[in-house]
């Protein structure tokens, strides 16, 4: 067998889900223990392809593992190439809906092929062809603008969270979207239609119905809680669901400040493994006497059965209120409300169809590293906005942007001195986003300080389960 065939033969063999999973699992934690949170990490299917090719091109496999190999099912391969090890799984168990379902619109054909759920997590994958290429997109991007459920726009629930990997391949792409289950209550069978409106621009109306098959969760009740006293938090854990492939926690937040975000960024158990989470869905919330309640149910690593704790690590990510100023005035200052920072706006110039601010900023570290500077420059691009003062207030708290062509919120920044944290921004009035009949005193600045500040660890809590 010469190196093609081989390659070609491990692309279609599943992981098998006992001793392999468990020892990437290990490696990958103990690989993961020094990173922060939100950083891309090596996955588990990327690391169990490495793996069966050591063991392929050795020449030894073990005749167990050649048993579980010889069962598992085509389909693997898919999840294999997107470095999905919880489709890898749910494909070892015969738990996923094999589609075949295709549809061409405007010379551009799309066929889904699979779907999933398993706890917290909605799986599709399909194939377009190279027709998408006749769209405005650059060669080999591809942008779907889907909804799901006879949803339009982005209050979509199941747009919230998804995510979309696209893979080439000869004649066309592969994709995968991966949503969050959006509802409170789990279906245990039920359909899912999906509408693509266009693909890289191209037209068309593609409609699909997918059978969603859910096996039944078992539920751990915990209820514990930990109140952080100086951040008016507090943290409880309430439950734990385990499905096929993955668990899911269920916790509940109560804080003073309402778009304060606390996730859960990872768990331990008392031998040492390490369970990771997702971006986590709020299927509750509501405004007490004590506070503002969120309920949120996240995707987790499956849970060890046979463990009797976990420690879990919240995390906060505080949200400043917008500071903001007409710009009626060439010099003022705007102070964060919760954080110790500031902007000192030195000067505002007009001219040509531009609108160049020249500011500092207040309150950050004398020596900033040259990564650090780099952060604050790409934040500083999105972090002002241009408003028509006619529209404050007016504006759908879910998505703050003012209506077309009463807006500016992208600019380009110069860094004038890193020292001094001195910097000027340049707004394109002529741009895409303009404010039609744009006049200074009817403008208002927004700028929010929260993207500035990292997010802040808790101490960990330990809970017992039952």
């Amino acid at each position: 067998m010469d190196k093609k065939e081989i390659k070609g033969a491990v692309e279609q063999i599943p992981v098998p889900k006992d001793k392999v999973f468990d020892a990437i699992n290990k490696g990958l934690n103990k690989n993961n223990e020094h990173k922060k949170p939100r950083k891309k990490a090596l996955t588990a299917a990327v690391a169990a392809a490495a793996i069966l090719g050591i063991t392929v091109t050795s020449g030894f496999v073990n005749s167990d593992m050649n048993k579980v190999l010889a069962k598992a099912p085509l389909i693997g391969g898919i999840f294999q190439e997107f470095n999905d090890t919880t489709g890898v799984n749910l494909a070892q168990q015969n738990a996923v809906t094999q589609l075949n379902q295709s549809m061409t619109r405007n010379g551009v054909t799309v066929k889904l092929t699979s779907a999933y759920s398993d706890g917290n997590v909605v799986s599709v994958t399909g194939f377009v062809d190279n027709e998408v290429e006749k769209g405005h997109n650059e060669k080999g991007e591809v942008s779907f603008d889907v909804n799901f459920e006879h949803n339009k726009g982005d209050h979509d629930p199941w747009l919230n969270g998804k995510s979309t990997v696209i893979k080439k391949v000869d004649n066309g792409y592969n994709f995968q979207w991966k949503m969050e289950y959006p509802y409170k209550a789990f279906k245990e069978n039920s359909t899912l239609p999906i509408t693509i409106h266009n693909i890289n621009g191209i037209q068309g109306e593609w409609n699909f119905e997918i059978p969603i098959r859910q096996a039944k969760n078992s539920t751990l009740a915990i209820n514990q809680e930990q109140e952080y006293q100086g951040e008016d938090v507090n943290v409880r854990i309430k439950k734990i669901l385990t499905s096929k492939a993955s668990s899911s926690l269920i916790y509940e937040t109560v804080q003073k400040y309402k778009d304060d975000e606390i996730h859960i960024t990872k768990a331990m158990d008392e031998v040492g493994k390490v369970y990771r989470f997702g971006n986590g869905t709020t299927i509750e919330q509501s405004k007490q006497r004590d506070g503002y309640h969120k309920t949120i149910r996240t995707e987790m690593t499956k849970l060890n059965s046979k463990i009797d704790s976990l420690t879990f690590y919240p995390q906060i990510s505080v949200a400043d209120p917008k500071a903001e100023q007409l710009l009626d005035k060439k010099t003022f200052v705007l102070k964060s409300k919760r954080l110790d920072l500031g902007l000192q706006v030195n000067d505002i110039k007009q001219k040509d169809g531009k609108l160049v601010i020249d500011y500092h900023l207040t309150g950050f570290p004398k020596e900033l590293s040259k990564d650090k500077l780099e952060l604050i420059e790409n934040n500083l691009q999105y972090e002002f906005l241009l408003v028509d003062k006619a529209y404050i207030g007016k504006m759908d708290p879910e998505n703050p942007f003012p209506p077309k062509n009463h807006g500016i919120r992208l600019n380009r920044v110069e860094t004038v001195n890193k020292k001094t944290v001195h910097f000027q921004s340049t707004f394109d009035l002529r741009g895409e986003e303009k404010i039609k009949n744009f006049k200074l005193k009817n403008t208002m600045l927004q700028f929010d300080f929260s993207s500035f500040v990292p997010a802040k660890d808790f101490k960990p809590m330990t809970v017992i389960l039952p």
